[in-house]
């Protein structure tokens, strides 16, 4: 697998790469895959070159295993409409953009092959035969443990996980975390140091996740629904949204983040000698 610097939100992939994107998300990827090995086999093998990862081909439920320890970003709107039930979750009343919920739930939704992923409940996910009975229950026990762990991470980071997605996959009758987790694209954090105060008094949190990117294509008109157009992407904010994937990559990692750029040639040459080892 390799993670290109390519860039998508509303299901739309922007028209301007991120530099250094596809080797932030596959770092952290792999960082979180290994810190998680305890918990649930997952898919990883190797990773051969700074943006390549090499791992087991799962047979994957199409399904994305949303987890949120906040109420934020989808939930948030889904709870200011007026709604209490979100994917068969119920979240309590008296809640304000951000809070915690009492325990995290689990939001899941449609993994679709083309067009938007759609919210689904559990009782929906058997129904249609996304899941049986059995694998549901391993499946929310697993992104249940994995948000925990998440957490912990995190938070000895001085940040706070609020939200994150996992996909599962099976290979014979075993179930395989795979792709990212815990990256930017697949997770929100919130800066912990001055959370609570930011809470009693309303100001928007500081946070390091993609939502910003959604943010300000909401803020120039552009959901991804038919009609709309991508706004246009200056080198300015190119960089800026380099900047906060590094940044993210740091907090997350406690590491200092490394550029490599190799050539096309010499990904593959690394690829080739990786792979000759598994043969």
């Amino acid at each position: 697998m390799i993670a290109s610097n390519r860039i998508s939100a509303f299901d739309v992939i922007l028209p301007r790469p991120i530099p250094f994107k596809g080797q932030v998300l596959n770092q952290i990827a792999a960082y979180m895959l290994n810190a998680t090995a305890d918990i649930c086999p997952n898919w990883l093998v190797d990773v051969p070159a700074p943006n390549v990862s090499i791992g087991q081909k799962c047979d994957p439920f199409k399904i994305e295993m949303v987890v949120r320890g906040n109420l934020t970003g989808h939930a948030w709107r889904t709870y200011a409409a007026g709604k209490r039930i979100l994917c068969g979750a119920q979240m309590p009343e008296g809640m304000k953009e951000n809070d915690y919920f009492p325990s995290p739930i689990i939001t899941p939704s449609t993994k679709a092959a083309e067009g938007h992923d759609e919210d689904i409940s559990p009782a929906e996910i058997i129904a249609n035969g996304l899941a049986t009975e059995a694998d549901w229950k391993i499946l929310s026990d697993y992104a249940l443990k994995l948000f925990a762990r998440g957490k912990e991470i995190a938070a000895k980071q001085g940040l706070i996980l609020v939200d994150t997605k996992y996909e599962f996959g099976k290979i014979g009758d075993t179930i395989y975390l795979m792709d990212e987790i815990h990256t930017p694209d697949s997770s929100r954090y919130f800066y912990a140091d001055g959370f609570e105060e930011r809470q009693a008094t309303g100001e928007r949190q500081k946070q390091l996740s993609k939502e910003f990117v959604r943010e300000w294509l909401i803020a120039n008109n552009f959901m991804g629904k038919e009609g709309q157009t991508v706004p246009e992407m200056s080198d300015e904010w190119v960089d800026t949204i380099s900047k906060r994937y590094i940044e993210l990559y740091e907090k997350v990692i406690g590491e200092k983040f490394i550029p490599q750029s190799l050539s096309d040639e010499e990904t593959k040459e690394k690829i080739i000698t990786a792979l000759s080892k598994l043969a």
